[in-house]
């Protein structure tokens, strides 16, 4: 039997850095109770289930920083830490493609008890620190999987935010520096009140610089490709948090992609 982690578990919290560390979608861990909500063991080492090397880039980063992380300890499909908790997204019937046997028809009650077991004691534990470092900014580091619903995603990684377009776009800019990389603005999605919690409520919401940071899964397969966007990103973050330096937007940059940002479609799958 696989012993239970914590809804949260919380690193260096008496870190220096002024960034905080938010990985929402860490880990693919179901309690047996649920069986796997009804799906086979390879679906739930797929993106629908958690955000794959996110957990491990944020670690890193939280190194290279010196900066407080905060993971989830349970799978997003039992309820997405990253969804407001009454939207139909936050507990998925169907994530990309895929239908989630034990997600269908449940009750308020179930609900509720996911909410109490998993949504609150993350976001509470979050919100209760981040009133202890004034300044911070809220960082999501996140991953999205190269193909979603057939469609090839050109980026190789991708800035989100909200009223933080200051921070957004020295993020975006410092990353497009490199031209061999493609790099998303708000891209591969937007920050929507209907569909995220952390940058709206953690950020917008308080008066905080906020963003999510996505990277292609493909990147982030070995330690080596999470080194490696764990170091440029860790650039790029103090860049745009040192307020130096930081040059206007420049749409002759490579990091606008499509220029057209898909919303989000039911389910959690990214």
């Amino acid at each position: 039997m696989s012993a239970a982690p914590p809804a949260v578990t919380a690193l260096n919290e008496g870190g220096a850095s002024r960034c905080v560390l938010l990985c929402e979608h860490a880990s693919n861990f179901i309690p047996e109770e649920y069986a796997s909500l009804g799906l086979p063991a390879a679906e739930l080492e797929r993106h629908i289930a958690h955000d794959i090397g996110a957990a491990r880039l944020a670690r890193r980063l939280s190194a290279l920083l010196d900066a407080p992380l905060f993971l989830a300890g349970y799978s997003r499909l039992l309820i997405d830490l990253n969804r407001p908790w009454r939207a139909p997204s936050s507990i998925p019937e169907v994530s990309e493609a895929t239908v989630i046997p034990g997600n269908l028809g449940i009750d308020a009650a179930e609900r509720a008890r996911r909410r109490a077991a998993w949504f609150t004691p993350f976001h509470d534990r979050v919100a209760a620190f981040l009133e202890t470092r004034p300044g911070a900014a809220v960082i999501g580091v996140h991953s999205f999987t190269p193909v979603y619903l057939g469609e090839v995603r050109p980026w190789h990684a991708g800035i989100l935010y909200g009223k933080a377009v200051r921070f957004g776009r020295a993020l975006v800019q410092a990353l497009a520096a490199d031209p061999a990389l493609v790099i998303g603005d708000n891209e591969p999605y937007r920050i929507e009140l209907d569909y995220d919690y952390t940058v709206p409520v953690h950020g917008d919401a308080a008066g905080r610089d906020a963003v999510l940071l996505e990277v292609r899964q493909d990147l982030l397969g070995d330690e080596a490709g999470c080194e490696d966007w764990a170091r440029r990103l860790a650039a790029a973050l103090q860049q745009g948090r040192s307020g130096k330096s930081i040059p206007s937007p420049n749409p002759s940059l490579p990091f606008r992609g499509s220029g057209a940002a898909a919303r989000r479609v039911p389910g959690s799958g990214k």
